[in-house]
């Protein structure tokens, strides 16, 4: 008698631990967000996912879905992974829009996750509390569509399949996706056999890559030197370690965009700093980038604050550029040239021109000490005092340095940020308030690194409220609150005096222990001596540090004041 075959069980998981699987397979092992009543089986199904996964995924609650986008932001950006964060129908999700476009403006992998109503409620139009009451259920998914590269609302039946596509798509684009999860679909069951197969970013055309990699020598070869200008693509798809080998290469000088500065330590000697028009700090640098007979630029991007005000005198149509997902030789374009096989082609092509490239590099102008410790500290003085502190033993086991758009962002540009270093900014978006839960992000994503957040007062009253998560991390962060009394970039551009640049004066010295962080030691400097003093005591890295740094109103970097100067005419024209 023959022997019967039976089928092979089919294994199954919930919906919402399949999502969670993932999630950790691709690195984020933190979810950010809030609860509600929508989303509810939905956060006990994705915290439930265990071991199969690699480990389980850790809930970082949020005090609101703004900053928890901005932590998953910061998260994401950091650790060179992918964030994702949990909200309730409507009311939450709407709260983290903002977070979620500058996610978009700037090429940030998230996952936007938002716990719907029941599949029976969205078909029935019922009345429901978190809704506009007139029966449509998807009002807010198609805002979303705006900002986001991928969105889907989950049924039962081809769950996993599509959260696999729209998760596919964000690592794809390097930008955020949306999943909507109805309260009935978080715990239906779906195959979990597909969870063996890896999500991956699409690899390149190999035909396109030999074609691109044939013509690029053919350019190369014809240039005695190569002049790169990086931008943040490069960190969204961790190819640092790429752009540090080229620099290894004779003749190869570097300058990074900003929100890409520290691409490559700063004390190399095929750096040639931040890049940003007239405005560029070295004059020296701006010219190398801007006279160069091709440059090559690998993960740009190319708007008003990356440009100096469009103050730039090279060409990109001319250019070598080395995008996300193509290439280009001036008007040749080479599709399904990956962002990583681009940059491989580009050593290739050099690494056998070498013999032939020249070095000019010019060297770095280091920031001025300041001479009198008892004077009134002021922005010139604040960047040398924090530039000493970096350098010496404080920045050794490496530093996340965090800096708020306006004066802090501006500032920090103007520092020579050495190995193991990394610039964390919003310079595209530029919201203020992005920093602090940023910081956070950053403080999780990166625990081999110490955080150190400079951030304006104006800016901090924004999104205080996760001052007490980011100060009870164990690796130990650093705040410089910037104590100026009120907007000062925008003082910068206009109207000073206006009434809508002041804020409300607050107890600064008090919140950290008002929000939770009642061991982190709280300094206080109005004097680069006292500045100075404060840091070294920040270099005890048993707990963290809080200092309030008091400089004058109107007071702002060097960069700002050019840049604000660029703005104001720009404004006057419109």
């Amino acid at each position: 008698m023959a022997e019967s075959l039976e089928p092979t069980p089919v294994v199954t998981t919930t919906v919402g631990r399949y999502l969670a699987t993932r999630l950790v397979q691709l690195g984020c092992r933190h979810l950010f967000g809030l609860p509600g009543d929508f989303n509810l089986n939905l956060l006990d199904e994705m915290l439930a996912a265990g071991d199969g996964a690699g480990g389980d995924i850790v809930w970082m609650g949020s005090a609101n879905e703004l900053n928890a986008a901005y932590a998953a932001d910061g998260y994401a950006r950091v650790g060179r992974t992918v964030g994702a964060l949990v909200t309730t129908y409507g009311v939450g999700e709407l709260s983290a829009v903002n977070g979620i476009a500058g996610a978009y403006a700037e090429d940030v992998p998230i996952v936007h996750i938002a716990g719907l109503p029941s599949r029976a409620s969205i078909r029935s139009g019922a009345r429901l509390h978190h809704t506009l009451l007139d029966g449509d259920f998807l009002h807010f998914v198609r805002m979303f569509a705006e900002v986001t590269a991928a969105q889907a609302v989950l049924d039962g039946e081809d769950a996993a399949a599509e959260i696999d596509r729209v998760l596919e798509t964000m690592l794809a684009t390097s930008k955020p996706v949306y999943l909507g999860v109805p309260l009935d679909v978080a715990r239906a069951g779906v195959d979990a056999s597909r969870l063996a197969t890896p999500l991956a970013r699409p690899a390149s055309d190999p035909d396109a890559v030999a074609a691109f990699a044939e013509a690029l020598r053919a350019r190369v070869e014809r240039m005695d030197r190569l002049t790169v200008l990086a931008g943040p693509g490069v960190h969204r798809r961790g190819l640092e370690e790429g752009v540090a080998r080229l620099a290894e290469t004779a003749g190869v000088r570097i300058a990074s965009q900003v929100g890409s500065k520290a691409i490559l330590d700063e004390t190399h000697p095929a750096s040639l700093g931040t890049y940003l028009g007239r405005n560029t700090l070295d004059p020296r640098s701006q010219a190398v980038v801007d006279d160069a007979g091709v440059l090559v630029m690998i993960g740009t991007v190319f708007s008003d604050f990356t440009t100096g005000f469009f103050s730039h005198r090279y060409e990109p149509a001319h250019a070598i550029e080395l995008a996300l997902d193509h290439a280009r030789i001036g008007p040749a374009v080479y599709p399904a040239v990956r962002l990583q096989d681009g940059l491989a082609a580009l050593q290739d092509a050099v690494a056998d021109l070498a013999f032939a490239l020249t070095a000019d590099v010019p060297p770095a102008e280091p920031l001025e000490t300041p001479r009198d410790d008892s004077a009134p500290l002021d922005h010139a003085a604040l960047w040398a005092v924090l530039q000493e502190w970096i350098d010496g033993p404080a920045g050794a086991g490496g530093t996340t340095l965090i800096a708020e758009a306006g004066t802090a962002f501006y500032g920090a540009l103007d520092l020579t940020l050495p190995a193991r270093s990394d610039l964390l900014g919003q310079p595209v978006w530029s919201s203020i308030g992005y920093t602090l839960p940023a910081a956070w992000g950053a403080a999780l994503a990166r625990r081999d690194r110490r955080p150190v957040l400079v951030i304006g007062d104006g800016s901090a009253q924004l999104t205080v409220q996760e001052l007490g998560r980011l100060l009870d991390q164990p690796n130990a962060p650093v705040v410089l609150l910037l104590d100026n009394d009120g907007y000062t970039v925008e003082r910068k551009i206009q109207s000073p005096d206006a009434v809508y640049q002041d804020i409300p004066r607050w107890d600064w010295n008090a919140l950290p222990a008002a929000l939770g962080a009642r061991a982190a030691r709280v300094h206080e400097a109005a004097t680069p001596g006292e500045l100075r003093g404060a840091l070294a005591e920040a270099g005890d890295r048993s707990t963290s540090h809080f200092v309030r740094v008091r400089l004058g109103r109107d007071d702002a970097p060097r960069l700002l004041v050019a840049l604000a100067a660029g703005i104001a005419e720009a404004n006057a024209r419109a």
